[in-house]
């Protein structure tokens, strides 16, 4: 579990060999090119998916983007758990994303419950749509934490780069001086 050390401040999200594991994988690339993809299915299948609640009307179309959008969450989990393999060791629930592969659960199980509603009748069509809301709620939610969590990278690498450079300009002085 992820916590907070005393003196406040957070362990590194990498270590430098994840970093370069991370950085070296084309795993990384993949995840980069699946998660605005998927967005991209989120927003249409979201809009039509409104439309129909609202008008009734392109039940077919909304239907088909709450599949295709789920085929690519379950692409982005499975290559997801790959890269984590790579870079952390385990496939699920490595520290630092942790909380987010936990979350990512919560979402994959309303979005397969939206599949299984959908080919098993087992809700209407009216209330498939309600779940497949619930589902990109989370989906929100869970990219959200994605988000922070490369934010949160991009920052620890520019602290190390930061100290990095003071650390060579330290060294450069203490050369000139000597």
């Amino acid at each position: 579990m992820q916590g907070t050390p005393v003196g406040g401040s957070r362990p590194p999200l990498y270590t430098e060999e994840e970093r370069q594991r991370r950085d070296q994988t084309p795993w990384t690339l993949v995840q980069g090119v699946l998660a605005p993809l998927q967005f991209i299915a989120f927003a249409v299948s979201l809009f039509l998916v409104l439309r129909f609640l609202q008008t009734g009307e392109g039940e077919s179309a909304a239907v088909a983007s709450v599949v295709i959008k789920t085929l690519f969450l379950y692409t982005i989990m499975v290559t997801g758990a790959i890269w984590e393999k790579v870079v952390f060791g385990q496939y699920l629930f490595a520290r630092p994303f942790f909380w987010e592969d936990v979350f990512s659960m919560l979402v994959i199980a309303l979005h397969t419950a939206y599949l299984l509603a959908l080919f098993t009748g087992w809700l209407a069509v009216r209330e498939q749509m309600l779940l497949a809301l619930a589902a990109y709620a989370t989906y929100l939610i869970n990219a959200g934490q994605f988000i922070w969590k490369l934010r949160m990278a991009r920052l620890q690498g520019e602290r190390e780069k930061a100290g990095a450079g003071k650390s060579s300009a330290a060294a450069d002085g203490l050369g000139v001086a000597a």
